[in-house]
């Protein structure tokens, strides 16, 4: 039986941002974790970890960097980006990709499950970029309000997530979207424009884009 979480405030996480240990992922506890700028982060075998990191790295939709070699590629066409087309392929394709430096996958099948519910209910949305009509790239994420929190992405083809996150973005400024929540820094995203901000800032951030309705379902590329 899932309950919901009772989660601490998220100003009293550790200094590398640990804030809790323990509970569950369902809709309901993801949910509320979600709206506290708190998220899932942990191996298999190992408790639930709970994150709120200090600083956030935050992407501003307004302040994406597009590069002249990934504007060349996006009007080249030769991927076609598709939105909550393939969710479960995106999730498992972003637990199954190797990266540098890093051994496994924190995205477990138990967070695998979780948030194909998360996106079963509407909140949670993947966007897939193909070509001939394989997947080749995309990216996942959670949406509450005016705030998307992304959670992972991958590619196998030259830009093919760069694409995914150039349609978010896109798509992000066309339904007024605050911010896109990238968590934690990283050099890749800040060379596209993500930039670092302090916790209380985005929690205040956060605050405000919650008042807005959440618009769940299948998104559309309109």
């Amino acid at each position: 039986m899932s309950f919901e979480y009772q989660f601490p405030d998220p100003r009293a996480a550790d200094p590398d941002g640990l804030l809790a240990v323990g509970g569950d992922l369902s809709i309901e506890s993801l949910i509320t974790a979600y709206s506290k700028g708190i998220f899932p982060w942990y191996s298999e075998g190992t408790p639930i970890l709970w994150w709120s990191p200090d600083p956030r790295l935050v992407l501003f939709p307004q302040k994406f960097k597009v590069a002249a070699s990934l504007k060349q590629r996006i009007r080249s066409s030769i991927y076609k980006v598709l939105i909550d087309h393939d969710f479960e392929s995106v999730i498992r394709q972003c637990a199954s990709v190797k990266r540098q430096d890093q051994d496994g996958t924190w995205i477990t099948e138990e967070m695998i499950q979780s948030y194909i519910s998360l996106h079963q209910a509407g909140f949670a949305h993947s966007f897939e970029t193909y070509h001939n009509n394989r997947l080749v790239g995309g990216l996942y994420g959670v949406s509450l309000g005016k705030a998307f929190f992304g959670e992972s992405m991958f590619h196998h083809m030259r830009d093919a997530s760069k694409i995914a996150l150039y349609n978010l973005v896109e798509w992000s400024l066309r339904h007024g979207f605050h911010f896109i929540d990238a968590q934690q820094s990283t050099a890749h995203l800040k060379s596209l424009g993500a930039e670092d901000i302090n916790r209380e800032e985005f929690l205040l951030m956060l605050e405000l884009a919650l008042q807005y309705e959440t618009l769940k379902g299948k998104w559309n590329a309109n």
